[in-house]
């Protein structure tokens, strides 16, 4: 990651040019054109705009918008949706090339590895292709062969990056919890594992070996990884098991086929959360694309080349989070977002606490009006801003992992009581880690207290009369909420006219 970020007095003329070329027009088409629309047309076209040239800039861009479509929060609404659609589909490597990377990889034939290797790729994305295989044993595996020029290109944009984002730093108004040359030391250390394939095996055994652990009696654990090949792993080639099942989000075919999708996906969400909580590692990069599910109703998860890492005081610091949310402890939780790093570690809890109003009964924001709901927005991050609040990188991949599972609600789940299922879960971690967490934080098991809905509530705005709350009526919710946004943006636009 050092070298990655490191400042160079100059950066590759051809590599400079060549954004230069690309994001320039775009850059200049916004300005002339999408700027004079007001704020939501100003901000929509320029996403759009810079979503379309990194697509065209390639594999480093493509990464770099999908690091941004992970920053709810920290990004603007419409960067963020915009960068949901960046495409990572890019044309194969040809069979030539993928068969002299194994062979100069595994040091050895092809034939005297695999007896059947599909030419035609399973899928090929902007890193690496996978093909299914299967070795001389009769076992079928997939393997995955990284693009040939794919580290070289990667420090070459790397080398532009780095040089460009101290340029930025107060010049963009795209970021407003995170600044350019933290953005890009974030996306540095996540493409550097994704670029060395024995990271990649090692990361599955980990999370293996976490799920393992946390579920030592059941017969059956709610997620599964597919066994990388003990002695087919190199820098550029992932041999792995291969495992079937049914593409994520395929709620109906699932239905049908007797699996009941709203228990597969918590089942997954309470074993993401135990990895989290108790080992501090999780999968990173949660999407359609990353999961299956078996014929059996368990959840495979695919392609580790991002997985989240806690230190010790960094997992301390989450499980206090966590705790501290279900017993609605609202001081607690302001100070471990401090020892996360999400705001500065020296800073006044009291304050924050008074300035935030988070000592106040909460507001639903569905019943403010288009003004008000602008106001606190602003107001809010206004403040956050003046704490020095940030996003760390293990906190961003945690959300945007959160992000797609919420999203996978509306499909697989649209009915279940979010409220109920919420106060479940970890209601789950209490009862079945209680002692293990009371040890971590050190405190007697019986101090922990119980999960309380008033603080479940308040995570998602709802005042004490609610009592249940589908998924399908909280994207209403939201619905109701941007609707509400977009009017006030309007305004403030016309009063500014």
């Amino acid at each position: 990651m050092r070298e990655l970020t490191r400042v160079r007095t100059l950066p590759p003329v051809g590599a400079a040019l060549r954004v230069i070329r690309v994001l320039g027009p775009a850059i200049g088409l916004w300005y002339v054109w999408d700027r004079r629309g007001g704020v939501s047309r100003s901000r929509g076209g320029l996403s759009r705009r810079l979503r379309i040239a990194f697509e065209r800039l390639g594999p480093t861009y493509i990464k770099l918008g999908q690091i941004l479509s992970a920053g709810e929060g920290v990004f603007p609404e419409e960067l963020v949706s915009e960068f949901r659609l960046c495409r990572d589909q890019v044309p194969a490597e040809s069979f030539a090339t993928v068969r002299r990377t194994v062979e100069e990889d595994l040091g050895r034939p092809l034939e005297s590895v695999f007896a059947s290797f599909d030419e035609i790729p399973i899928a090929a994305a902007s890193i690496a292709q996978v093909h299914a295989a299967r070795l001389l044993s009769g076992e079928e595996v997939v393997v995955k062969v990284q693009r040939p020029e794919i580290d070289r290109q990667v420090r070459r944009d790397f080398a532009v990056m780095a040089w460009l984002a101290p340029l930025l730093v107060g010049r963009i108004p795209v970021a407003a919890l995170a600044n350019p040359p933290a953005l890009i030391e974030l996306f540095a250390e996540t493409i550097g594992e994704e670029l060395d394939f024995r990271l990649e095996a090692e990361n599955m055994l980990d999370v293996a070996h976490v799920l393992a652990r946390t579920a030592p009696d059941s017969p059956r654990r709610a997620l599964v990884v597919p066994r990388p090949h003990p002695t087919l792993v190199s820098r550029r080639v992932l041999v792995m098991e291969r495992l079937h099942g049914y593409p994520w989000g395929d709620a109906a075919t699932m239905q049908a086929a007797g699996i009941d999708t709203a228990q597969v996906l918590m089942a997954a969400l309470i074993a993401f959360l135990e990895g989290l909580v108790l080992f501090g590692v999780f999968h990173g990069d949660l999407h359609a694309g990353n999961l299956l599910v078996c014929p059996d109703g368990r959840v495979a998860l695919l392609d580790f080349g991002i997985t989240g890492r806690l230190d010790e005081r960094g997992r301390l610091a989450f499980l206090r989070l966590v705790m501290a949310a279900a017993t609605n402890d609202v001081r607690a939780q302001v100070a471990a977002m401090g020892e996360l790093g999400a705001l500065p570690g020296d800073i006044d809890v009291d304050r924050v606490i008074a300035d935030l109003r988070l000592d106040q009964p909460v507001i639903d924001p569905t019943t403010m009006d288009a003004e008000q709901l602008t106001n606190e927005i602003r107001e809010i991050t206004k403040s956050l801003l003046g704490y020095g609040a940030r996003m760390p990188k293990a906190l961003m991949l945690f959300v945007k992992d959160m992000l797609f599972i919420d999203g996978s609600m509306a499909t697989m789940a649209p009915d279940v009581d979010v409220l109920a299922q919420t106060f479940a879960i970890l209601s789950h971690l209490q009862t079945t880690h209680g002692t293990r967490i009371a040890q971590d934080l050190g405190i007697n098991p019986s101090a922990l207290g119980g999960v309380e809905l008033a603080g479940i509530r308040s995570s998602f705005g709802l005042d004490e009369e609610v009592e249940r709350l589908t998924h399908r009526e909280l994207q209403a919710r939201r619905r109701l909420i941007r609707a509400r946004l977009q009017q006030g943006h309007r305004s403030k636009q016309g009063t500014d006219r």
